[in-house]
């Protein structure tokens, strides 16, 4: 039976997503002065406040107020009528030293017996439905707010968008489980009050058909067929959106964990990413899981997989990792023995995850908006600047769990040409 399928996404300028930038703007920093800083940072924003609170060990100082402040110019919240400023919003800090208790679980003498951060169950999924290797509701929800932000950073048109928007895009799958139309997109955009309700209602539906959607249309040639007269618009629904951003909302740290994913087609353990450096399961083991499941099906074990893996804290070794493939493998071994396979070809104890995929440098303000996973793995470098006015220059190798250098392993550990 064919059946529907909804996933969403929410811009940068999102409370939850400016909170979450703000966290992970923290770590990229103590990490960029401290490679082996212990972060675990959370961001809650409303108006006119950020506050930010915690427990670091670190052996460094950074200037929390003005990265925070950064983030905000940044996104876009430049202006007093938002209500919630870069320069003048008030930034409130309770940052402290991590638990001696919890650390004596993470850190050994021998590295390699690294203890997880936590207890707790990280999920990875990949399908080939997408290029990426991700679900294509979430893709779309994702590349309808990617291009709509950037129609607001050119300031050509739609001159009147402010920073907050959702998206969400629902599909009709068919019997064979593919992608056969787009039955629905929801978009609600903040935007610049309107003498008339109505002329700001039909002007922000014209050009969101007529602007945005056209270049979403480019961003997926395969798929372009999926886009007619049919699909059923929910623009800014409500009939006004000018109170946004914290002002309109309360944003915090990890509130947005299925946007970060997968949008609900996969699965999630229930553990935020942002605001974590990498010895929190947390974060390391999803990206890992994502990187197993991105390799497996690229490697053509099967065309969509779930992995999850399972930690105690402090303890190195996972106490399971699963493997579903959703009935779609290609080879003639149980799924339980596919996991046995995997377990063979990636060391998921937590050293062995930040060593493979370099989990220590400063490379996640990149995530916290528009997903974790599916992005693209490239160098790039990054500045950093100490509360004493030292520069630093860091080359970064971002999304490194998107890489497919696996592909030759796994091919060979299943036996697959």
């Amino acid at each position: 039976m064919p059946y529907l399928f909804t996933s969403e996404s929410v811009s940068e300028g999102h409370p939850d997503k400016i909170a979450d930038q703000i966290s992970d703007a923290l770590v990229d920093n103590f990490l960029a002065w401290d490679p082996q800083s212990k972060i675990a940072c959370e961001t809650l924003v409303t108006t006119g406040l950020v506050v930010l609170a915690g427990e670091v060990k670190c052996n460094t100082y950074i200037d929390v107020q003005t990265i925070a402040r950064d983030v905000i110019k940044k996104i876009g919240y430049t202006k007093s009528e938002y209500k919630f400023e870069a320069e003048s919003c008030a930034v409130i800090t309770a940052i402290h030293e991590q638990s001696a208790d919890i650390n004596q679980g993470v850190e050994r003498k021998i590295k390699e017996e690294q203890g997880a951060g936590d207890q707790g169950m990280m999920f990875g999924y990949a399908t080939n439905e997408t290029e990426n290797y991700m679900p294509l509701a979430l893709d779309l929800a994702h590349n309808l707010l990617l291009q709509l932000s950037a129609i607001r950073n050119e300031g050509k048109q739609m001159k009147y968008l402010r920073p907050d928007a959702k998206s969400q895009v629902t599909l009709e799958y068919g019997d064979d489980n593919k992608p056969v139309r787009i039955d629905a997109i929801v978009i609600s955009t903040q935007h610049d009050d309107f003498a008339e309700e109505k002329a700001m209602q039909d002007r922000i539906t014209k050009d969101v058909k007529t602007i945005l959607i056209p270049r979403v249309i480019k961003s997926y040639p395969q798929y372009k067929h999926l886009f007619n007269d049919k699909i059923k618009y929910h623009i800014n629904p409500t009939g006004k959106f000018v109170i946004g951003g914290p002002h309109g909302d309360t944003g915090l740290t990890g509130r947005k964990i299925i946007v970060d994913t997968y949008g609900g087609k996969g699965a999630h353990g229930g553990g935020a990413f942002s605001g974590k450096d990498p010895s929190k399961v947390d974060r390391s083991a999803a990206y890992a899981t994502r990187h197993i499941a991105k390799n497996l099906v690229a490697g053509g074990v099967c065309d969509e997989v779930l992995v999850q893996v399972s930690y105690a804290i402090g303890v190195a070794k996972p106490t399971s990792i699963f493997v579903d493939t959703k009935g779609t493998s290609k080879l003639k071994l149980t799924d339980g023995q596919i996991s046995t396979i995997v377990q063979e070809v990636f060391d998921m104890r937590p050293y062995f995850i930040e060593e493979r995929l370099k989990l220590r440098q400063p490379m996640y303000s990149e995530c916290a908006a528009y997903g974790h996973m599916g992005r693209k793995s490239e160098t790039v470098t990054k500045e950093f600047k100490a509360a004493d006015g030292k520069l630093k220059k860091v080359k970064v190798e971002l999304f490194t769990w998107e890489k497919l250098d696996y592909v030759t392993k796994v091919k060979k550990a299943f036996g697959l040409k």
